[in-house]
């Protein structure tokens, strides 16, 4: 780390005994260390959050774009034509 901005954190209990055990176990270095990591794990939930978040802007905007919805055929129309299927798959 060539170049480190300090900065004061208050944790609650239970965070600060999670960073502690962590440490003791050896899974970190520091305390510093596992709150580093936890900050960008944190970082990237956020960017690839904002990347869903774009995909999704960009389908609804594809939705919008593509126009009005065209008219559904009628339900009774659309039950003939499967029952005319059915009778030409049972060989009726």
């Amino acid at each position: 780390m060539s170049k480190v901005e300090k900065h004061s954190v208050a944790l609650t209990p239970q965070l600060a005994a999670t960073v502690r055990a962590a440490v003791e176990a050896g899974d970190y270095a520091s305390s510093s260390e596992a709150i580093r990591e936890a900050i960008r794990e944190w970082t990237e939930r956020r960017e690839l959050r904002a990347a869903k978040l774009a995909d999704l802007r960009a389908a609804v905007q594809a939705g919008i774009d593509s126009g009005s919805p065209q008219p559904r055929r009628p339900l009774e129309e659309a039950l003939a034509d499967y029952r005319s299927q059915m009778q030409v798959r049972r060989g009726a």
